[in-house]
C-alpha cells in the first residue's frame, strides 16, 4: 500500500497545504504501522515520543480514572490522534485502541513541531482540528449529564448511521457494554433501549447489526432527550 505522504490518498487537511518539500520531509520521519481490532495505537501513562495519525479504520479514545476505565469518544479516520496529550504533555493522559482493522502514522515529534513552526496553515489546520474536538467533547458532556437513556442511544444510533458509516444498516463495531459506557449507563439498559426502539418499529437489531426504520422518530427522540 501506497506509503509516501505525497501521493496518500488519506492525508489530512493539514498536511494537503504542505509544499512537496515538507510533504517529502513528512515522508522520512514517519513510520505507518497496521493495527487489528483490540490493538493498542496509544497507551494511557506512557512516555509520548511520537503523534499519532489514524489514516484508516476506527478507534476508541478511553482512560484509566479512580474506579474504572471511562470511553471519552470515538474516532473514525482520517484524523490525528492525541494530540493535546503528546504535545501538551510527556507522559500520556490517555489510551487509544483499534475498534476495527486500522492503519496509524507515527509522525516524529520533533519533525512535527517543526511542520508546525514553519508552515501558517498547516497550523491552522491543526488548530482548527483541536476546536472541533473540544466542542464535540462539550456537546457530549452535556448530553451525557442532561438526556435520557433514549436520547443518548438514539445520539449514538445516529452517530453511527450518518457520521461513521454514512448509511442507515450497519454492525455496531464495539459491545453494548462499551456502548453503555461511552453513554454512562449499563449493559442492561442499553439492551432494553435497543429493544424497545424495535419494539416501537424505530429500528431493527439482531445481535450488533442495526438497521433504521424510522430516522424521523429517531431524530425527534435525540433531539427531545
Amino acid at each position: 500500500m501506497e506509503d509516501y505522504c505525497t501521493t496518500c490518498r488519506y492525508i489530512s487537511k493539514a498536511a494537503e497545504t504542505l509544499s512537496d518539500e515538507n510533504l517529502s520531509y513528512l515522508s522520512c520521519n514517519k513510520a505507518m504501522v497496521r493495527f487489528k481490532r483490540g490493538d493498542s495505537i496509544i497507551k494511557q501513562g506512557m512516555f509520548s515520543t511520537n503523534i499519532a495519525y489514524l489514516r484508516s479504520g476506527l478507534a476508541k479514545i478511553h482512560l484509566t480514572g479512580p474506579t474504572q476505565e471511562q470511553i471519552v469518544r470515538l474516532v473514525k479516520a482520517p484524523s490525528y490522534l492525541g494530540l493535546p496529550t503528546s504535545i501538551g504533555d510527556k507522559i500520556n493522559q490517555y489510551s487509544v485502541t483499534a475498534i476495527s482493522d486500522a492503519e496509524v502514522c507515527y509522525i516524529d515529534m520533533a519533525s512535527f513541531r517543526y511542520l508546525l513552526k514553519e508552515n501558517e496553515l498547516f497550523s491552522y489546520q491543526i488548530i482548527l482540528e483541536l476546536c472541533s474536538n473540544e466542542l464535540e467533547a462539550i456537546r457530549r458532556c452535556a448530553n451525557r449529564t442532561q438526556k435520557q437513556i433514549r436520547g443518548n442511544i438514539a445520539d449514538v444510533i445516529l452517530e453511527f448511521a450518518d457520521k461513521i458509516y454514512g448509511t442507515d444498516t450497519f454492525t455496531f463495531p464495539i459491545s453494548q457494554a462499551e456502548i453503555g459506557n461511552l453513554v454512562d449507563t449499563s449493559r442492561e439498559s442499553i439492551s432494553r433501549t435497543l429493544s424497545e426502539f424495535h419494539k416501537d418499529g424505530i429500528i431493527r437489531f439482531t445481535g450488533k447489526k442495526i438497521e433504521i426504520l424510522n430516522k424521523k422518530s429517531l431524530l425527534l427522540i435525540s433531539q427531545t432527550g
